[in-house]
């Protein structure tokens, strides 16, 4: 069955991750990605964190997958040349180069608009390409922290701490996806290309807009509250048996009927008519002997069991599924979600893979490229090169 996306071409200029798990998303989806990479060693991500000398990271089989790849040294005229050939039949590129590399090498987004007046140019950079921080590098870690994601992340009276997952590389990547596609869409209707920005600082800002309303309320910053939800709400993560470093779960009660069947559940039904527990403002004063209760009951059993039992009695309930725990979900293999791809050089490989489910076009993975793997196939599709060509072309340090 054709996918979604089929027909959309993307060259792939984007390295580590806030532009790879943009460009892999949209793969994921049916678009052809082609991954442009120096010659010799390519991408960064490739051997940066690797634990094996020569071969493929990890890192970057994770975040490249679906893609094919080619070489080409955008130095030389050569490659240059062959590299304005390939704008001028692809749909989208994809770059999170520090600002003004590619402006450098004289392939800037206003040269490259006129090669090819549909192109759809999606930039990524840590602060954008304007304002007073636009020159400041960035990672991840740097976009949480300026994004405002580190200020409400730790306990009361803890330093600000970095939450684990990738949001200021990975959510950023995502927007970045959503913007491709919307000036996908509108190009269909305007025949005009456009360039895409998204910056790092500013896709963690969006992810944190909730957490930013206490600011209205009380025009201070909003402050750190560990796992608990705050408002009186029950909200709060529990120890499970056998009472390992991730042997919890994390509980939300919002309504009364939540809250009773949590009480009739832990064998405490008077619970919500005591005096401590039944008001929200009350039960933060009791906080702690109310967690002990609760714990009482869920250090009985493990977080599986607790998270079973909890989401049937229509308890929101989650187990804190560590990372080995995730690559062997049940459920998260009943629907797709964790793959095995076959890796030329690691073999089996498991891994996540997409999270969109499109019904007429379900998602396919395939493992991510080696380097360079695509040279002859591409070359020879859209430049018509001949393997005596790319043989040259080699030897030249073009490829």
């Amino acid at each position: 069955m054709e996918k979604a996306l089929a027909g959309m071409k993307i060259l792939d200029l984007t390295q580590f991750e806030a532009g790879t798990s943009c460009t892999e998303m949209l793969a994921w989806l049916g678009a052809e990605v082609i991954k442009v990479e120096p010659p010799r060693m390519g991408e960064q991500g490739r051997w940066m964190v690797t634990e094996q000398p020569g071969v493929d990271s990890h890192y970057f089989i994770l975040l490249n997958a679906n893609k094919r790849s080619i070489t080409l040294n955008l130095k030389s005229d050569r490659g240059k040349q062959m590299f304005l050939e390939l704008v001028k039949q692809v749909d989208v590129l994809a770059e999170n180069y520090s600002l003004g590399t590619l402006e450098s090498f004289g392939l800037g987004y206003d040269y490259l608009r006129e090669v090819n007046p549909r192109l759809i140019y999606l930039t990524i950079k840590g602060f954008g390409t304007y304002g007073p921080y636009s020159k400041f590098k960035s990672f991840d870690m740097i976009a949480q922290a300026a994004g405002g994601a580190m200020s409400l992340t730790g306990f009361p009276g803890s330093p600000p701490l970095k939450p684990g997952p990738t949001i200021g590389d990975t959510g950023t990547g995502i927007h970045a996806a959503c913007g491709v596609l919307a000036a996908y869409i509108q190009r269909q209707r305007t025949g005009r290309g456009q360039k895409v920005e998204v910056a790092m600082q500013e896709a963690v800002f969006n992810f944190v807009r909730v957490p930013m309303m206490d600011t209205y309320i009380t025009h201070q910053p909003t402050p750190r509250r560990g796992n608990r939800l705050g408002g009186g709400a029950v909200g709060d993560i529990f120890r499970c048996a056998p009472g390992g470093p991730n042997d919890y779960v994390y509980m939300l009660c919002t309504t009364p009927e939540m809250w009773q069947s949590l009480c009739n559940i832990i064998g405490h039904p008077e619970v919500p008519e005591d005096p401590r527990f039944k008001d929200r403002k009350e039960r933060e004063k009791y906080i702690e002997e109310l967690t002990k209760l609760i714990e009482s009951w869920t250090m009985q059993h493990s977080k599986h069991e607790v998270m079973k039992i909890m989401g049937e009695a229509g308890v929101p309930c989650g187990a804190v599924l560590d990372s080995v725990e995730l690559l062997n979900d049940p459920h998260l293999k009943a629907r797709g979600m964790v793959v095995t791809v076959d890796h030329p050089v690691r073999g089996r490989f498991t891994m996540p893979g997409c999270p969109v489910k499109l019904e007429d076009s379900p998602a396919e993975v395939r493992s991510a490229p080696l380097l360079g793997q695509h040279n002859a196939e591409v070359y020879s599709e859209m430049l018509g090169l001949t393997n005596s060509d790319l043989e040259e072309l080699k030897q030249q340090g073009v490829i």
